[in-house]
């Protein structure tokens, strides 16, 4: 990864994809804030990054440098009001409620950054840069999980990005190590289409009694060469958030993304994949 020294950024929210994205930033050398207002929640936070970076130092993927200043380097505030001005960016990664983004980013405009982002994976940006004074300088950064291992970042462009800002996305996504891609702000974007298609169907083949959950994720992996099956990537990515996308998606892009019986009875038991400890998969809980 390139190092930097004097960029600044901020993550608003302190959950498994704002820490990712946290952790890629520290370890190109960025100056992070993180918001998180629930303190218990930000002592995961640093555990995370510091695992993190331990791991990445153990398998030769990070400098001592890059690794401490992954894991001491980032700063959490409890509000976006406790955030410095004139920050170089600032990507916005909490649930995908309009309503609470909409909030949220009117405040982050508030810092007055030179570019705002969003990590929505579905919601339109166009609908979301109502909330910032400047829309030119607001568009979609969408990365993936995990954060540290994925190296692309989709770039979504709102009916009035900037190409000023969209070359500002780029520059600073590629300085973390990552490539983008540059889509239009259609609903489900590019890669939320093509992900989410294939984890529902999977989800409707389990649900059918084609296979097990282990056999259909193994289909995938060895004779397509997906790094991961769409089960068990569900599973991380969260069966709530899935099925929040799957709602979204079905009522602008119609039925085949209508979410399965079992996804919408999963995340009514509370069986939410990894964050729960149970999915499709267990996930024992780290002590």
């Amino acid at each position: 990864m390139n190092q930097t020294t004097s960029q600044s950024m901020a993550v608003i929210g302190g959950g498994t994809m704002g820490v990712g994205i946290a952790y890629v930033f520290a370890v190109a050398g960025w100056q992070v804030y993180v918001v998180e207002p629930d303190a218990q929640r930000s002592l995961g936070m640093y555990q995370t990054l510091k695992d993190a970076a331990a791991g990445g130092l153990k398998r030769g993927k990070l400098t001592p440098e890059q690794a401490g200043h992954a894991s001491e380097g980032v700063q959490r505030v409890a509000a976006v009001a406790d955030l410095p001005r004139f920050l170089d960016l600032v990507i916005e990664s909490i649930p995908e409620r309009l309503d609470l983004k909409l909030k949220v980013l009117a405040d982050v405009d508030q810092r007055q950054p030179r570019l705002i982002a969003t990590n929505t994976s579905a919601l339109s940006i166009s609908q979301l840069a109502l909330a910032v004074s400047d829309p030119t300088h607001f568009l979609g950064m969408h990365f993936f999980n995990p954060v540290w291992s994925l190296p692309m970042v989709e770039i979504i462009r709102g009916e009035h990005t900037s190409e000023a800002a969209l070359a500002m996305a780029r520059e600073f996504a590629q300085s973390t190590g990552k490539t983008t891609i540059t889509v239009r702000d259609v609903p489900g974007f590019a890669t939320s289409r093509l992900d989410l298609i294939a984890s529902l169907e999977a989800m409707r083949m389990l649900e059918d009694g084609v296979a097990s959950a282990e056999d259909i994720d193994h289909a995938l992996v060895t004779a397509y060469r997906h790094p991961m099956g769409p089960l068990r990537l569900s599973d991380i990515v969260g069966l709530d958030v899935r099925l929040d996308i799957a709602r979204h998606l079905s009522q602008a892009l119609g039925p085949r993304y209508a979410p399965p019986r079992i996804l919408e009875e999963m995340v009514a038991q509370g069986h939410l994949g990894q964050k729960s400890g149970r999915g499709f998969f267990e996930w024992p809980h780290k002590t």
